[in-house]
């Protein structure tokens, strides 16, 4: 008999006086200790409300505030992100108007017609124009006409050097000079700056979104200089947007859950976009009660001293009223953010982020109240309230709360003991942990065999968690591919603890494998690849999409006296297509892979992924494997999806600055297409491809054979260390040469 089932032998001796020992000693220990509490309460049971309270205050207090600072954190972190966001789709709009009305200037046509206007004006103003000479504002009215309707502009004006208006869609303008609302922008654009105005009131009568003929119509323009053949400004052309339109859509998109608005003001307070409580409005008296009535150019954001929803009016003109916190801070300080809370336009507390935009003259706030961004805050503090006037309320419900909790930990400690007991399964040590299970060495008390044992945490179970785990383990016995890990058996303890039992995996996933001994030969890596399409091709074959394909997830081993056999694991993230209730399991559009390896179907609709999805990251694996690094490196997790949507990789060879089979090339780059349409239809597709590389012969058994030789049981090797457990890994790398040695010799 060798040392290992001695030590077996021994092992399994002590264990089974250990706990007999533990429960004995536990039993009078517990005895004891209820016996000397129940003396204990007799005498000062007073104390125990009073001990309660302290320790629940002192919990309440440490709770709510790192509750409340990781709130506050989270909520910067989530107005300044969207505020960003929201600033850049503007910013985008105004570049986009901007360069259309540049290339309307730019027009030869265009500038032709309006020197010849700035001529025509010139003559009149000298009286020197003949009868002969034919005004070329409708001409130019006609040239603009198209890029007007293209753009949804709803009118022009050209102005000359001097400021006066030559040329314009509304008559009354034609002929003005000098209009207060207009200098500004005709004068940076005079200077060589194309610009957009913030909205104000239209100067000349216009029909408004409900055809009524009216001056003080929310109006903004493009403005950009029009050149003559040497460069120099001669005039401007201005194009009018409707900002209650296109500009508050941008705007609105801007909502952070119910009570979340983004909106835009200029520098006296007023705001230039609509707000979205215009009926609210309506109702305070701050908007005429009409069905024309927008808060666009009619609000100032002013701080109403006090909550005007909950029926409070200032006692003050709002005209006198003080601007609001954020309008003053943007105008003195151009950005900033508040999640301590200020007062809104219409008295509600509110927490926001807010920039100026000095190149626009605005600025732009995205806000929400604070009884929406704080309400697990506010529950959690009632809670805690109502805990206070339970506790006062009764001294015995302290004492009876105290035996049921000496009980439970009893039973308890009986429920741990027997855990380590799952029917024929007994566990031997913890694996690895991942987000949702753990995973145990286990033997069937029959057959003696290595098992991975997989069981939820405790801490984390529900009925989603335990559909997804059950539908994981359903899934994986449907597949029989020798390159699949396998199922033995699957079950529930007597206490409600999900598991299964799967075959062990003690050899080495890619990640270690390439971290530790970097890029793999290209005969390995088709090797390994091809062995991956065979296991996939079936998956495939009846509607299962892996959908996390990652070197993490795949295991090299020695099975079978077989060296480099590859194990594909975690199908926790499978995707039954044509089973609509088991793609449920999933939530709708969420961002399920990892995004190293991820198709860019999958980040953009992620339930639209089939095989091909699959194959982009089989592509990815072999990438890494060949070249040691992934397809696309990036800073952050945006960027990095980025990349896959719309980034072309760098050619391996390039990568590896040597030359590598354009066979093998060729696979991997067609695998990491954009477009589905372009990839492999298949794994056996992809197979193919593979097979057609001169290297895929390269990879003998007997390289296999020598590589594990070296790095499994030589001395002074490099030896892989335990592997990270995704949720649904099932085995792991041995930390030590040890442990491997006494895995190795198990099967005796």
């Amino acid at each position: 008999m060798n040392l290992w089932k001695l030590l077996n032998l021994s092992g399994s001796r002590k264990r089974d006086r250990d706990p007999l020992a533990h429960m004995t000693w536990a039993s009078k220990s517990v005895s004891r200790s209820i016996s000397r509490t129940g003396v204990f309460l007799k005498k000062q049971i007073w104390i125990w409300p009073v001990i309660a309270t302290i320790v629940l205050s002192t919990v309440a207090f440490g709770v709510r505030s790192a509750i409340e600072s990781t709130m506050k954190a989270n909520l910067k972190s989530q107005l300044t992100t969207l505020l960003g966001v929201e600033v850049a789709m503007l910013k985008n709009w105004f570049r986009n108007q901007m360069s259309a009305t540049t290339s309307a200037a730019n027009n030869l046509q265009v500038r032709e017609l309006i020197y010849q206007l700035i001529q025509f004006n010139e003559k009149e103003n000298t009286a020197t124009a003949s009868p002969s000479d034919v005004n070329p504002n409708l001409k130019l009215r006609k040239q603009l006409g198209p890029i007007m309707t293209s753009h949804d502009y709803v009118g022009y004006f050209v102005a000359d050097k001097s400021k006066r208006i030559v040329s314009a869609t509304n008559e009354e303008l034609i002929g003005q000079q000098g209009i207060p609302e207009y200098d500004a922008f005709i004068n940076r654009a005079l200077q060589g700056e194309p610009t957009v105005s913030p909205p104000f009131p239209s100067v000349v009568p216009m029909k408004d979104d409900y055809g009524h003929i009216k001056t003080g119509v929310p109006t903004m323009f493009v403005c950009v200089p029009v050149r003559d053949i040497s460069f120099e400004v001669v005039a401007v052309l201005a194009m009018r947007i409707r900002p209650d339109e296109e500009m508050t859509r941008i705007m609105q998109l801007g909502q952070v859950g119910s009570s979340g608005e983004t909106y835009a003001f200029n520098r006296a307070g007023l705001l230039v976009s609509n707000s979205r409580f215009d009926e609210q409005l309506i109702l305070m008296g701050l908007l005429p009660d009409t069905d024309t009535s927008k808060s666009i150019l009619n609000v100032l954001i002013k701080d109403p001293g006090g909550n005007l929803t909950e029926g409070f009016r200032p006692k003050q003109r709002r005209a006198e009223l003080p601007l609001t916190h954020m309008v003053t801070s943007a105008l003195t300080e151009t950005k900033g953010v508040n999640v301590d809370g200020y007062r809104d336009y219409r008295g509600v507390p509110v927490v926001g982020a807010w920039t100026w935009l000095p190149q626009y003259d605005l600025g732009v706030t995205t806000e929400m109240d604070v009884a929406e961004a704080f309400r697990p805050l506010f529950i959690l503090q009632w809670t805690f309230w109502t805990l206070y006037f339970l506790l006062g309320l009764s001294a015995i419900a302290i004492f009876i709360f105290t035996i049921v909790v000496a009980r439970l930990k009893r039973e308890a400690q009986k429920a741990t003991i027997e855990a380590r007991k799952l029917g024929q399964y007994t566990l031997e040590h913890k694996l690895g942990a991942g987000a949702m299970g753990v995973v145990y060495l286990g033997r069937h008390s029959m057959l003696r065999r290595p098992t991975a044992i997989k069981l939820l945490d405790v801490d984390k179970v529900n009925d989603g968690s335990i559909q997804r785990f059950e539908r994981e383990v359903q899934i994986t016995c449907q597949l029989n591919h020798p390159n699949t890990v396998a199922i033995y058996d699957y079950g529930r303890t007597p206490e409600g603890l999900f598991y299964y039992a799967m075959e062990f995996l003690d050899g080495i996933n890619l990640q270690t494998m390439v971290e530790q001994y970097g890029p793999q030969s290209e005969g390995r890596v088709i090797r390994i690849l091809l062995q991956l399409c065979g296991s996939l091709f079936e998956a495939h074959s009846l509607g299962l999409v892996h959908r996390d394909i990652k070197p993490s997830n795949l295991m090299l081993n020695r099975r079978g006296c077989e060296s480099d056999v590859l194990k594909v694991l975690d199908f926790g993230l499978v995707k039954a297509i044509d089973e609509e209730k088991q793609a449920n399991l999933t939530s709708a559009n969420s961002l399920t892979g990892t995004p190293l390896y991820m198709a860019p179907e999958a980040i953009q609709s992620p339930n639209s992924v089939d095989g091909r999805s699959d194959l982009y990251a089989v592509g990815a694996v072999g990438y890494f494997l060949l070249t040691g690094t992934p397809v696309f490196a990036a800073t952050g997790l945006m960027e990095l999806c980025q990349a896959h949507i719309d980034a072309t990789p760098m050619r391996p060879s390039e990568r590896l600055k040597k030359p590598v089979s354009p066979e093998l090339e060729a696979a991997l780059l067609a695998c990491l297409e954009k477009s589905r349409a372009k990839r492999p239809a298949t794994a056996r597709d992809l197979a193919h491809l593979l097979l057609r590389s001169p290297t895929a012969q390269d990879w003998t058994m007997e390289d296999a054979d020598a590589w594990w030789g070296r790095h499994e049981r030589g001395t002074g090797e490099v030896t892989p260390a335990a592997s990270k457990l995704s949720e649904s890994t099932v085995g792991s790398t041995r930390s030590s040469q040890f442990e491997r040695t006494m895995v190795s010799n198990t099967g005796d």
